[in-house]
């Protein structure tokens, strides 16, 4: 079992910035990579940006690959989400995610976090 928990959201203007934070615990070992994704109000569940455990791969949606970018923390199974020039349609729940294997982690990974809310006002 992988634990997650985020920390981080918090509301901002328009243009602002605010960086995530996520945390993994329990059986991260040895291939573990995480993600983010997000959920604005009546709308579904979409991948934000993942990254490998090593640091040494990370993908990213199209809508927000020019303004995000995710890291590595300097903890062992840490990331963070850097989130610059936020707009009111990134206003959603920001959920921290996990699994062994890439294609499953950027479509339906298996864990996941409690998830921290990013409101962004105009």
């Amino acid at each position: 079992q992988v634990h997650l928990a985020e920390s981080g959201g918090g509301v901002v203007q328009a243009g602002g910035s605010l960086r995530l934070s996520c945390a993994a615990s329990g059986r991260t070992f040895p291939r573990i990579a995480m993600a983010w994704f997000r959920q604005a109000p009546g709308k579904e569940r979409e991948f934000v940006a993942a990254i490998t455990r090593s640091g040494g791969w990370t993908d990213y949606a199209e809508s927000i690959k020019d303004r995000f970018t995710i890291s590595k923390g300097s903890a062992q199974d840490t990331m963070h989400l850097q989130m610059d020039s936020l707009e009111p349609e990134d206003t959603a729940v920001y959920y921290c995610t996990a699994d062994e294997k890439l294609d499953r982690l950027t479509r339906n990974p298996t864990y996941w976090g409690q998830g921290t809310q990013v409101t962004v006002s105009s």
